[in-house]
């Protein structure tokens, strides 16, 4: 007898994923089959504190001159297994993990991470900016790379703890205007070689020192990458936050700031279309053809296509454009070609431009050199243009407490 019945559907790596985030929802919906294996707990967490006096914690530009980042005192680690499921969160003293040489993470991959900021205030007062986006955006990349899923509630919960635990002693309140930055991560720890999806891993969290790069010296000048070489593909992970979205970007990086540049303008296919800046997401402020109806509109690349990443910066710059420069400033999310932006550039229409992500904030581009041509692009009064500065100086109010938004997540010290 001949089945009729749907074939089923071809894009195996997308059924896989909705697979994926069908369970994880599962577990953020309390619908889950909790017998099998333990959900993430952060109600559960153990706290082993470090001796405050073991370590000093030294100024910023010290802590940033070396070739170690400098961690605060604790990290947060959970371990999990596909038998038992997570287990007992641990507030522990910052300090090295163990992993066996056959770990699938040295081997395959089996990583993501994730990055933000906690702030101390002009008010005093530590905030998170919109660490809900970040613990989403992480449940998003375990699941792309088969690590286990969890509720991102608790990831934020964690997070607020690290930092309430450290912020009074490594962010204190003689330093209004500093911030430190979080590293959440997942990997895959299963010590047994094969390609396969790990049946144990580790989350951890940890808080460091990092540099501020949203003011090079004449603005950030970009070289784009060689038409050998692209950061990501469609129907690839460009969209999640993994580690070898990172590892092969960087031999042409290097290759760049050689020739005097900061970062790479990543282009995609054929047509070159305009991807990320760096690991950065990249927008321009230009007036649209007068064909097109000559407004003037603030540029960035689409999502819909997965190439690039979910910014949480990107979100906020888009979102806040939309709010506060409505009727002056059109924002587009659409594909667009390095050969338009040269376009641009001969006939006067290039307003500014920026990249923007955590580790870069807000950060002005002068320069963009592409096969012999190069794009200069104003900058204003103090290194920036108008629209950057303007929604630079928005979003540090809201992360540093001089106005009170509902991104900025206020942590209550210990």
């Amino acid at each position: 007898m001949v089945s009729h019945s749907e074939p089923p559907k071809e894009d195996l790596a997308a059924v896989a994923l909705e697979h994926k985030i069908d369970e994880a929802n599962a577990i953020i919906n309390g619908t889950s089959d909790t017998s099998k294996a333990a959900e993430l707990d952060a109600s559960k967490l153990v706290v082993t504190l470090a001796d405050p006096n073991a370590r000093q914690v030294p100024d910023e530009a010290t802590a940033n001159a070396g070739l170690e980042t400098i961690c605060t005192d604790h990290m947060v680690t959970v371990s999990w297994n596909h038998q038992s499921g997570w287990g007992v969160p641990e507030l522990k003293p910052y300090g090295p993990i163990s992993l066996m040489p056959t770990a699938s993470v040295l081997h395959y991959a089996t990583e993501c991470f994730e990055g933000l900021k906690v702030f101390r205030g002009f008010d005093g007062k530590l905030r998170l900016f919109r660490p809900n986006l970040n613990a989403k955006r992480l449940l998003m990349s375990t699941l792309r790379i088969s690590l286990p899923g969890f509720d991102p509630v608790e990831v934020e919960k964690l997070i607020a703890k690290l930092v309430a635990v450290d912020g009074a002693k490594w962010l204190p309140k003689t330093r209004p205007g500093s911030f430190l930055y979080i590293r959440p991560a997942v990997i895959g720890t299963q010590s047994q070689l094969g390609v396969q999806a790990p049946k144990e891993a580790l989350l951890f969290i940890t808080v460091s020192f990092m540099p501020r790069l949203d003011s090079p010296a004449g603005g950030m000048r970009l070289h784009t990458n060689p038409e050998d070489m692209v950061r990501a593909w469609v129907g690839g992970f460009g969209y999640a936050k993994v580690g070898a979205n990172y590892g092969p970007s960087l031999l042409a990086t290097n290759e760049a700031k050689a020739r005097g540049f900061h970062q790479i303008l990543w282009l995609y296919g054929q047509e070159a279309y305009c991807t990320e800046a760096g690991a950065s997401n990249f927008f321009i402020v230009w007036r649209a053809k007068e064909s097109e109806g000559g407004k003037l509109q603030l540029l960035t690349a689409p999502l819909d296509d997965k190439l690039i990443l979910d910014g949480v910066t990107r979100r906020s710059v888009l979102e806040l454009a939309k709010a506060r420069l409505a009727g002056e400033v059109e924002v587009v999310e659409r594909r667009y070609t390095i050969d338009e932006v040269i376009e641009a550039d001969k006939e006067g229409r290039i307003v500014e431009a920026f990249a923007a992500g955590t580790a870069f904030f807000i950060a002005p581009v002068s320069q963009i050199h592409h096969r012999g041509t190069d794009v200069h692009i104003p900058l204003g009064e103090n290194n920036s243009g108008a629209y950057t500065a303007k929604i630079k100086s928005w979003m540090k109010d809201i992360m540093y407490g001089n106005e009170q938004h509902e991104w900025g997540l206020v942590i209550n010290e210990e």
